[in-house]
Parts: structure tokens; sequence; C-alpha cells
């Protein structure tokens, strides 16, 4: 049974979410300010937290500095402040995935999900991917759709292979631009045309791909393994 940490100081959130995430076998601990927070994380060592950034005593981005400090738990931020550079800022800072509110309860549920999964790993990022008909072996740079090999340029392989690392979370275009280019000081225009040379190779319909989404003004998530 995952234990959740749950950082929010909105009662009404908390009212709903504690007991959506029991039922769904969730051990759940609320910690209402950044403080608290902080100490739960130190003593009950949870394996992951879902954190709001507009705490009354901190701010969210010094509480993920804080825990990343000591730990790699993932970390999932829900906050009402929509603007792309906070978004930026908390998955440059550490946090694995970031949910704006209002949000779906679905969707957070599932973001967790893959949360675990991926540091059910050791942490580590994964090998292999499977959706649909597309595979993928990294350890074997062999991709394939529907059994038939695709061929991939390096820089197109390098930014699949750090998606499928993060699969079901964003990527930010800083971590895709370094991955594919060696420098987040690359033009992001380059990022956008090999991401869309990369979904014609492995997308149904690259016009409406169900692959790799947009994260707008952020950056790319493939979507989870099936």
């Amino acid at each position: 049974m995952s234990h959740i940490l749950l950082i929010d100081d909105e009662p009404s959130l908390v009212a709903v979410l504690r007991p959506v995430l029991g039922a769904a076998g969730y051990t759940v601990t609320i910690a209402m300010d950044a403080r608290s927070g902080i100490a739960a994380m130190a003593a009950q060592q949870p394996d992951i937290v879902i954190l709001d950034l507009g705490l009354p005593d901190m701010d969210g981005q010094q509480v993920i500095t804080t825990m990343r400090a000591t730990s790699d738990v993932p970390i999932i931020v829900i906050s009402a402040r929509h603007q792309e550079g906070e978004k930026i800022a908390a998955l440059d800072g550490g946090a694995d995935d970031y949910v704006n509110k209002p949000f779906e309860i679905g969707e957070l549920m599932a973001r967790i999900r893959a949360a675990l999964r991926r540091h059910g790993a050791g942490g580590e990022a994964r090998s292999a991917y499977r959706h649909g008909e597309l595979t993928v072996d990294l350890a074997t740079r062999h991709v394939a759709l529907a059994g038939d090999p695709v061929r991939l340029s390096p820089k197109e392989f390098a930014l699949l292979e750090t998606l499928v690392g993060s699969a079901g979370q964003v990527v930010t275009h800083k971590r895709l631009l370094i991955a594919g280019w060696g420098s987040e000081a690359a033009d992001s225009q380059y990022l956008r045309v090999y991401v869309g040379l990369l979904r014609q190779k492995i997308e149904e319909d690259p016009g409406a791909p169900r692959l790799i989404l947009t994260e707008p003004g952020v950056g790319y998530r493939l979507v989870a393994p099936q």
C-alpha cells in the first residue's frame, strides 16, 4: 500500500482528496502548510508527495528544493498558478509532474500511478516501452510500429529515449533540448521540428497525435505505457 503525503491548505480540496485516495488503497497523510509537510516527509518517508505551490508559510518551489536535497521521492505539483513559467520552474526544480487546478480526479490518479510505476523501478528510467502498436527497446535501440522497424535519426532517438524514460510525465523543453542538442540554449524551433518528424514516424495520425502530447509552453508528454 503506497503512502501519499498531501501538502495543501485548501480544506475543501483536502476533504475531497482524502477519501478518494483512501478508497483507491493509498495511505494518506495531510499537511496544511510547508513546514508541517517537510517535517512529515522526513519522519514518514512517503512514497509520493502531492504539493500545492501556494502555501501560507513558504512557496512550494522552496519545498521542492528542500525535499530534493535529501530525497528523490516523486513530487506531483497541483496548483492554480497557470503561468508557464511557474510550471517550468517547478519541473526544472525537481517536480515530476504538474496538474492544474481545478482538475479531474481521474487525471490526478493517472499521474499518481505513472509516477509510482516509474519510481517503483528503483527510480531508474524504464528501458522498454509499449503502447498499442508501438514498441521501444532502449537497450537494443530498436523501435517498431505494428511489428515493422522504425528508423530514427540519432536526435529523434535521443528525444524518444528521454520521453520513454519519463513516460506518463511531462518533460520540459529544457530537458529535451539538452538530450537532443546538449544545451538548453539550442533553438527551440529545432525541437518542434524534430518532434514533428518523430510523430510522422510513430503516430497513426501525426496531425492528431495520441502518443506524444504537447504541454503548451512547457514541453511534451509521452502517454503512459499499456
